[in-house]
C-alpha cells in the first residue's frame, strides 16, 4: 500500500476530484495549508508598496491506496492539477505498513 499527499493550487481542487472520482477513487482527506516552493512566495503590490506573500494557500490532498491502483491515482491528480505553471504543485508517495477499519477491526488492503 502507498500513502499519496498532494499539495496543490486551491483552485485546482475541484477538477482533481473530479478526476480522481473518474478513476473510481473516492476516499480522501483534504486539508487547508499554506507553504512555499522554490518560487519562494509571491510579490505583489498593494497602494504603490510592493510586499511579498512567502506562504501560499494550498489544499493538501491525502489518499491511502494499494499499490496497484497508484498510477492511475498519481495520472489521475497531475491531469486535473496541472495548469503549466509554476506553484502547480507536488505529489509525494510514501508506504504504509498496515491499515486497520477501526469499525471492523479488518486490516491490510481490505481496510483500504
Amino acid at each position: 500500500m502507498k500513502r499519496i499527499v498532494a499539495i496543490i493550487r486551491q483552485e485546482k481542487f475541484e477538477d482533481v476530484k473530479r478526476e480522481l472520482m473518474e478513476v473510481g477513487c473516492e476516499g480522501m482527506t483534504v486539508t487547508e495549508v499554506k507553504g512555499r516552493g522554490s518560487q519562494k512566495g509571491v510579490k505583489e503590490s498593494y497602494r504603490g508598496s510592493s510586499y511579498c506573500i512567502d506562504l501560499i494557500p494550498k489544499t493538501r490532498i491525502e489518499i491511502v491506496v494499494k499499490d496497484e491502483g497508484l498510477d492511475l491515482i498519481t495520472d489521475a491528480i497531475r491531469k486535473g492539477a496541472y495548469t503549466g505553471n509554476i506553484g502547480d504543485g507536488k505529489i509525494f508517495i510514501q508506504p504504509v505498513d498496515n491499515v486497520i477499519r477501526i469499525r471492523t477491526g479488518e486490516q491490510g488492503d481490505g481496510a483500504v
